[in-house]
């Protein structure tokens, strides 16, 4: 990999030494923590873009690069990766982080102390579990995100934050001492963490160990997946997500992927077919549990009344369906869930921010800005309508009046989040559940007869997905009449460009994806197929040798 492996390790180490900065300069040079904020998750979105461009210039087998922080050979030392999967979660992080950190300089970095710091560590979580290639560092920064989550949920402070984080505190304690339980229970009949050298031993485990090594990964999944949000280990997902300030809510949107992450990783890699009597383990746990998970959170998003609480059971739905998908296993499936999983993701981080937005409109700005710094141009009110328009009995124009700009803005953001989530023609999301249901009756590819029919599981997924847009369709529908249709006389809410900007940014990265459909594809097609052969993966960690240690000029000892 030559000069781009000492890259990998930049996306841990940068918000690392950013966040002791950070508590070096203290809380007087707030502005001055601000833009080394910024400066920083910019500077990780740019090494995450490069890594990936990187990883698609070259071969499937070329193709996956390996740092060794320790100078200690796979599996004894740490080890670090970088290929499809994990550059493409990098982006996605990195995207989300900037877009949420630029929404938060409107007015939320000031709502409570070590904002900033928070921040970057939860950037340095998640970069790092994205890239580990071993269970005991990817536990490691499990702790890190978390820790960094505690503090930036309850920022802002508030008694549903305060009730919502003691409940997502101990939901993430019990799943992290399970994450233990299982570890160790994995490390005791294999020996290693290194996840590579677990697909190397599993396949090798005698018979009457199996059941013990079986045990130890429906542990070890249970962590992982209440994280993911699996029903019905799931219901501290949507308060707390709901009560968390909209740029943290934004962050916490790529908070499941990590989850559903470990979940792909570890049982494409350590239950593959090559896995012996532990072939697909667990497939069918996964399918019908995404199907319950889809199932519960379309009908609450039925009688959800709060659009922050509608973006968090989005995010239950987009968790059930990229869960169902992994567990069939197939690899065209696979790749269509991966392209499903950065649409959504952009659309519902667009959606946390944009919620605050729509409903500080109905509280006609009762918590004004700070300061006039960076606020919008004056706003255009239509209350009294030029001569001759129209009016009606009540004096009110009929025809011809005036919709305040920024009204506008938020009526056609929200109308672009609720066509993505929901899956209509012609955004992103619509492409992703299209080419997930071609993908279910088409698995060996379009033209390809299958060599099956279509199963009981399989069209309850069809059914469900159709089924789940159906619901997001009624509720954003009266949510958007609720909001914008309505009449009311109030005032317009008052923006700022950093509020406007992330919102227009990830929406814009939404529609280029339906523009630019072609080239995502590929590239999630290409990971799936590296996923569903994992002996690039293997072959790459465990070859990767330490570099060579200093040498002196004079080996020999003189007597």
């Amino acid at each position: 990999m030559n000069g781009m492996s000492q890259l990998i390790i930049a996306p841990i180490l940068l918000p690392l030494i950013t966040a002791a900065l950070m508590l070096l300069i203290g809380e007087k040079h707030r502005w001055l923590k601000a833009r080394l904020n910024l400066l920083s998750t910019f500077a990780g979105l740019g090494i995450a873009v490069s890594l990936l461009l990187w990883v698609r210039s070259q071969g499937q087998a070329e193709s996956i690069g390996v740092y060794l922080p320790g100078n200690w050979p796979a599996p004894f030392g740490i080890v670090l990766v970088v290929d499809h999967l994990s550059a493409l979660m990098l982006v996605l992080t990195g995207i989300v982080g900037s877009c949420a950190m630029l929404f938060a300089r409107a007015r939320w970095d000031g709502a409570g102390a070590s904002f900033h710091a928070l921040f970057q560590i939860q950037l340095m979580g998640l970069y790092g579990a994205f890239l580990t290639a071993d269970l005991f560092n990817l536990f490691v920064f499990f702790e890190v995100l978390l820790a960094a989550s505690y503090g930036l949920l309850l920022h802002g402070s508030g008694r549903a934050r305060v009730r919502a984080g003691l409940h997502y505190i101990a939901v993430n304690l019990f799943a992290s001492s399970l994450f233990l339980v299982g570890a160790a229970m994995l490390y005791g009949v294999t020996g290693t963490l290194n996840m590579a050298d677990l697909a190397l031993k599993i396949p090798l485990v005698p018979e009457g160990d199996r059941g013990l090594l079986h045990a130890g990964a429906a542990i070890l999944a249970m962590a992982f997946l209440a994280k993911a949000g699996i029903w019905p280990l799931n219901f501290w997902l949507v308060p707390a997500y709901s009560s968390a300030c909209a740029p943290v809510a934004a962050l916490f949107a790529i908070m499941t992927k990590v989850g559903l992450y470990a979940v792909l990783r570890l049982w494409s890699l350590l239950f593959s077919g090559q896995a012996g009597a532990s072939a697909h383990f667990g497939g069918d746990w996964l399918v019908y549990g995404g199907l319950a998970t889809l199932a519960v959170a379309a009908v609450s998003i039925l009688a959800a009344q709060r659009l922050e609480r509608m973006a968090a059971l989005s995010i239950l739905v987009s968790a059930g369906t990229l869960l169902a998908a992994i567990g069939f296993g197939q690899s065209v499936l696979t790749g269509a869930a991966l392209f499903y999983l950065a649409s959504s993701t952009l659309a519902l981080c667009a959606l946390f921010l944009l919620a605050e937005l729509i409903e500080r409109s109905r509280s006609a700005n009762e918590a004004p800005l700070e300061d006039e710094e960076g606020a919008m141009p004056p706003l255009l009110e239509s209350l009294h309508p030029p001569k001759g328009i129209n009016l009606d009995d009540e004096q009110k124009a009929v025809i011809g009046q005036i919709i305040p700009w920024t009204m506008a803005f938020l009526g056609l953001s929200f109308i672009a989040c609720a066509l993505l989530i929901i899956g209509m023609p012609p955004l992103s999301g619509f492409i992703g559940k299209l080419n997930l249901i071609s993908a279910l009756f088409n698995p060996l590819g379009l033209g390809v007869p299958r060599e099956q029919p279509l199963g009981a599981a399989g069209w309850a997924l069809v059914s469900m997905l159709v089924l789940s847009g159906m619901a997001s369709l009624i509720a954003f529908g009266r949510v958007g009449i609720q909001r914008f249709w309505k009449p009311e006389e109030r005032p317009s809410p008052l923006l700022r460009a950093y509020e406007c900007l992330p919102v227009a940014v990830l929406l814009g990265l939404c529609i280029l994806l339906s523009l630019k459909a072609e080239p995502l594809l590929r590239y999630t097609q290409d990971t799936a197929a590296g996923l569903q052969a994992p002996e690039d993966y293997i072959n790459a960690v465990m070859a990767t040798r330490p570099l060579p240690g200093p040498t002196t000029a004079n080996s020999e000892v003189q007597p």
